[in-house]
Protein backbone atom coordinates (compact mmCIF):
# COMPACT_ATOMS: atom_id res chain seq x y z
CA UNK A 1 0.00 0.00 0.00
CA UNK A 2 1.45 3.34 -1.03
CA UNK A 3 1.49 6.38 1.20
CA UNK A 4 -1.14 8.02 -0.98
CA UNK A 5 -3.48 5.05 -0.61
CA UNK A 6 -2.94 5.08 3.14
CA UNK A 7 -3.86 8.75 3.35
CA UNK A 8 -7.00 8.11 1.32
CA UNK A 9 -8.08 5.50 3.88
CA UNK A 10 -7.73 7.97 6.74
CA UNK A 11 -10.90 9.42 8.19
CA UNK A 12 -11.40 13.21 8.35
CA UNK A 13 -10.99 13.01 12.13
CA UNK A 14 -7.62 11.29 11.78
CA UNK A 15 -6.44 13.88 9.28
CA UNK A 16 -7.46 16.73 11.55
CA UNK A 17 -5.68 15.00 14.46
CA UNK A 18 -2.47 14.58 12.43
CA UNK A 19 -2.66 18.17 11.22
CA UNK A 20 -3.08 19.32 14.82
CA UNK A 21 -0.05 17.29 15.95
CA UNK A 22 2.01 18.76 13.13
CA UNK A 23 0.90 22.29 14.02
CA UNK A 24 1.76 21.75 17.70
CA UNK A 25 5.19 20.44 16.72
CA UNK A 26 5.85 23.50 14.56
CA UNK A 27 4.64 25.84 17.33
CA UNK A 28 6.89 24.13 19.87
CA UNK A 29 9.88 24.45 17.56
CA UNK A 30 9.10 28.13 16.94
CA UNK A 31 8.65 28.68 20.69
CA UNK A 32 12.16 27.33 21.35
CA UNK A 33 13.52 29.99 18.98
CA UNK A 34 11.92 32.89 20.84
CA UNK A 35 14.02 35.22 23.02
CA UNK A 36 14.58 33.98 26.56
CA UNK A 37 12.47 36.74 28.11
CA UNK A 38 9.47 35.67 26.03
CA UNK A 39 10.00 32.02 26.92
CA UNK A 40 10.30 32.87 30.62
CA UNK A 41 7.11 34.93 30.54
CA UNK A 42 5.24 32.06 28.92
CA UNK A 43 6.66 29.40 31.22
CA UNK A 44 6.63 31.27 34.52
CA UNK A 45 4.21 34.19 34.15
CA UNK A 46 1.31 32.20 35.55
CA UNK A 47 3.24 31.66 38.79
CA UNK A 48 3.12 35.38 39.53
CA UNK A 49 -0.62 35.26 38.84
CA UNK A 50 -0.92 32.29 41.20
CA UNK A 51 1.18 34.00 43.88
CA UNK A 52 -1.36 36.84 43.94
CA UNK A 53 -4.06 34.23 44.58
CA UNK A 54 -2.08 33.00 47.57
CA UNK A 55 -1.97 36.55 48.93
CA UNK A 56 -5.74 36.86 48.43
CA UNK A 57 -6.22 33.59 50.30
CA UNK A 58 -4.03 34.69 53.22
CA UNK A 59 -5.75 38.08 53.40
CA UNK A 60 -9.24 36.54 53.36
CA UNK A 61 -8.18 34.02 55.98
CA UNK A 62 -6.90 36.82 58.22
CA UNK A 63 -10.12 38.82 57.84
CA UNK A 64 -12.28 35.84 58.80
CA UNK A 65 -10.05 35.00 61.77
CA UNK A 66 -10.36 38.56 63.10
CA UNK A 67 -14.14 38.69 62.66
CA UNK A 68 -14.60 35.29 64.33
CA UNK A 69 -11.97 36.02 67.03
CA UNK A 70 -9.97 32.91 66.19
CA UNK A 71 -6.57 32.93 67.89
CA UNK A 72 -5.53 29.32 67.48
CA UNK A 73 -4.38 27.09 64.58
CA UNK A 74 -2.87 30.01 62.66
CA UNK A 75 -0.42 27.84 60.71
CA UNK A 76 -3.03 25.16 60.04
CA UNK A 77 -5.21 27.65 58.17
CA UNK A 78 -2.45 29.77 56.61
CA UNK A 79 -0.70 26.89 54.85
CA UNK A 80 -3.65 25.59 52.79
CA UNK A 81 -4.86 29.14 52.12
CA UNK A 82 -1.48 29.88 50.53
CA UNK A 83 -0.94 26.58 48.72
CA UNK A 84 -4.40 25.63 47.39
CA UNK A 85 -5.19 28.96 45.62
CA UNK A 86 -1.67 28.98 44.15
CA UNK A 87 -1.96 25.48 42.68
CA UNK A 88 -5.56 26.00 41.55
CA UNK A 89 -4.86 29.28 39.74
CA UNK A 90 -1.72 27.99 38.03
CA UNK A 91 -3.45 24.79 36.91
CA UNK A 92 -6.64 26.45 35.67
CA UNK A 93 -4.73 29.13 33.76
CA UNK A 94 -2.60 26.43 32.15
CA UNK A 95 -5.63 24.38 31.08
CA UNK A 96 -7.91 27.18 29.88
CA UNK A 97 -5.49 29.82 28.52
CA UNK A 98 -1.85 28.89 28.04
CA UNK A 99 -2.19 25.35 26.71
CA UNK A 100 -5.02 26.09 24.21
CA UNK A 101 -3.22 29.25 23.07
CA UNK A 102 0.18 27.69 22.40
CA UNK A 103 -1.29 24.57 20.85
CA UNK A 104 -3.11 26.66 18.25
CA UNK A 105 -6.63 25.97 19.55
CA UNK A 106 -7.26 29.49 20.86
CA UNK A 107 -6.65 32.14 18.21
CA UNK A 108 -9.09 34.88 19.25
CA UNK A 109 -7.43 37.71 21.17
CA UNK A 110 -10.70 38.87 22.74
CA UNK A 111 -11.46 35.30 23.90
CA UNK A 112 -7.97 34.94 25.37
CA UNK A 113 -8.17 38.23 27.26
CA UNK A 114 -11.71 37.47 28.46
CA UNK A 115 -10.60 34.10 29.78
CA UNK A 116 -7.67 35.68 31.60
CA UNK A 117 -9.87 38.30 33.26
CA UNK A 118 -12.59 35.79 34.16
CA UNK A 119 -10.09 33.39 35.71
CA UNK A 120 -8.57 36.28 37.62
CA UNK A 121 -11.94 37.19 39.10
CA UNK A 122 -13.30 33.71 39.84
CA UNK A 123 -10.29 31.49 40.56
CA UNK A 124 -7.78 34.14 41.55
CA UNK A 125 -10.06 36.36 43.62
CA UNK A 126 -13.38 34.90 44.76
CA UNK A 127 -12.27 31.30 45.15
CA UNK A 128 -9.73 32.02 47.95
CA UNK A 129 -12.42 33.91 49.88
CA UNK A 130 -14.93 31.08 49.48
CA UNK A 131 -12.25 28.61 50.53
CA UNK A 132 -11.44 30.56 53.68
CA UNK A 133 -15.07 30.70 54.84
CA UNK A 134 -15.75 27.01 55.67
CA UNK A 135 -12.26 26.55 57.07
CA UNK A 136 -12.64 29.35 59.58
CA UNK A 137 -16.25 28.44 60.28
CA UNK A 138 -15.15 24.97 61.39
CA UNK A 139 -12.45 26.48 63.61
CA UNK A 140 -14.93 28.92 65.16
CA UNK A 141 -17.23 26.03 65.98
CA UNK A 142 -14.40 23.85 67.26
CA UNK A 143 -12.83 26.43 69.57
CA UNK A 144 -16.07 28.32 70.38
CA UNK A 145 -14.36 31.61 69.57
CA UNK A 146 -17.67 33.23 68.55
CA UNK A 147 -21.29 32.44 69.40
CA UNK A 148 -22.84 30.63 66.44
CA UNK A 149 -26.58 30.80 65.66
CA UNK A 150 -28.98 27.91 65.33
CA UNK A 151 -29.62 26.14 62.05
CA UNK A 152 -32.55 28.38 61.18
CA UNK A 153 -30.36 31.51 61.11
CA UNK A 154 -27.14 29.87 59.92
CA UNK A 155 -27.27 31.05 56.29
CA UNK A 156 -28.08 34.64 57.18
CA UNK A 157 -25.32 34.64 59.80
CA UNK A 158 -22.60 33.55 57.37
CA UNK A 159 -23.83 35.96 54.72
CA UNK A 160 -23.51 38.77 57.25
CA UNK A 161 -20.02 37.58 58.25
CA UNK A 162 -18.87 37.24 54.63
CA UNK A 163 -20.16 40.58 53.36
CA UNK A 164 -17.42 42.78 54.90
CA UNK A 165 -14.74 40.29 53.84
CA UNK A 166 -15.87 40.39 50.22
CA UNK A 167 -16.01 44.18 50.43
CA UNK A 168 -12.43 44.34 51.74
CA UNK A 169 -11.27 41.85 49.12
CA UNK A 170 -12.77 43.79 46.20
CA UNK A 171 -9.44 45.52 45.52
CA UNK A 172 -7.65 42.17 45.50
CA UNK A 173 -10.20 40.75 43.06
CA UNK A 174 -9.78 43.79 40.80
CA UNK A 175 -5.99 43.36 40.85
CA UNK A 176 -6.39 39.72 39.91
CA UNK A 177 -8.70 40.61 37.03
CA UNK A 178 -6.18 43.13 35.70
CA UNK A 179 -3.32 40.68 36.21
CA UNK A 180 -5.19 37.97 34.32
CA UNK A 181 -5.97 40.36 31.47
CA UNK A 182 -2.36 41.59 31.32
CA UNK A 183 -0.90 38.08 31.35
CA UNK A 184 -3.33 36.79 28.71
CA UNK A 185 -2.60 39.83 26.52
CA UNK A 186 1.16 39.28 26.76
CA UNK A 187 0.82 35.57 26.03
CA UNK A 188 -1.38 36.25 23.00
CA UNK A 189 1.16 38.79 21.76
CA UNK A 190 3.90 36.18 21.99
CA UNK A 191 1.67 33.70 20.17
CA UNK A 192 1.15 36.23 17.36
CA UNK A 193 4.92 36.74 17.20
CA UNK A 194 5.33 32.98 16.79
CA UNK A 195 2.81 32.93 13.94
CA UNK A 196 4.67 35.78 12.23
CA UNK A 197 7.95 33.88 12.49
CA UNK A 198 6.30 30.74 11.12
CA UNK A 199 4.85 32.64 8.15
CA UNK A 200 8.16 34.39 7.47
CA UNK A 201 10.13 31.16 7.05
CA UNK A 202 7.53 29.00 5.33
CA UNK A 203 8.49 27.72 1.92
CA UNK A 204 5.92 27.34 -0.89
CA UNK A 205 5.43 23.65 -0.07
CA UNK A 206 4.50 24.43 3.57
CA UNK A 207 2.12 27.16 2.48
CA UNK A 208 0.42 24.77 0.07
CA UNK A 209 0.08 22.15 2.82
Amino acid sequence: MTGREFLELESPQQRRYLERLKRIEVLQKTFSELPKEDQNLCNHGAYFFAANSSLCGLAANNFFRNILHIRRAAFVTALPMAVIPFLSTAAVYEVFVREPLFSGELNCEVCTVARGGLLGAVVGGFYPVLLALPMNASLAARYSSSPLPGKENLLQYWLTISRPVFRKMSLGVLIQVLTGIYLATKHHGIYVKMLQQMNAKRDPEELEA
